[in-house]
């Protein structure tokens, strides 16, 4: 079945093309709920509520732009929400500090590891770690998105930064010693 029709069947809300639009796109959304979420359970929920919203509003699709692209910012959106209601980015006397750079130019680093330690970052530095790093969002639309500002959306980054050039020397330093 091509994209165009399973939208169409989707939006006169038929359980198989619901089916079929589930399997096609879920791995790719759930993949994008584990970079926002701290845990696999919470991205199943993310990903779970981001399809309910895909299909409560998949007849606000017009066709204009790409589908997946609007089934990722839903599911983006649906995982930043439960953060924006914690209100995680309160932080008082926030002040802006150095960035980090890391340099793992000699050392080849391993992808489960680097994803590891992202999900460890605190909510707060993982989120705009994802948004500005991962998915290329600028500081201003990242503080749109947060309902924060763009000097916390810069420090936030620099934090997570610094976090993750830690634990990226540690591992280099643990792993050079066995060379």
């Amino acid at each position: 079945m091509i994209l165009q029709e399973l939208i169409k069947k989707c939006k006169q809300q038929s359980p198989k093309a619901q089916e079929a639009l589930y399997k096609q796109y879920s791995g790719v959304l759930f993949g994008i709920c584990l970079k926002y979420s701290p845990n696999r359970a919470e991205a199943e929920d993310n990903l779970q509520d981001a399809f309910i919203t895909i299909f409560k509003r998949i007849e606000q699709y017009q066709g204009k732009g790409s589908f997946e692209g609007w089934i990722k910012r839903i599911t983006v959106n649906t995982a930043l929400q439960k953060y924006r209601k914690k209100k995680v980015f309160d932080i008082s006397n926030e002040q802006q500090i150095e960035d980090a750079e890391v340099d793992v130019q000699q050392q080849t680093i391993p992808l489960d590891f680097l994803l590891k330690i992202i999900q460890e970052l605190p909510d707060r530095y993982r989120l705009v770690f994802n948004l500005y790093v991962l998915d290329g969002y600028s500081h201003k639309e990242i503080a749109k998105m947060l309902g924060i500002s763009d000097g916390t959306s810069k420090s936030n980054l620099a934090r997570a930064r610094m976090i993750l050039k830690k634990k990226v020397e540690a591992y280099n330093d643990e792993h050079n010693k066995d060379q």
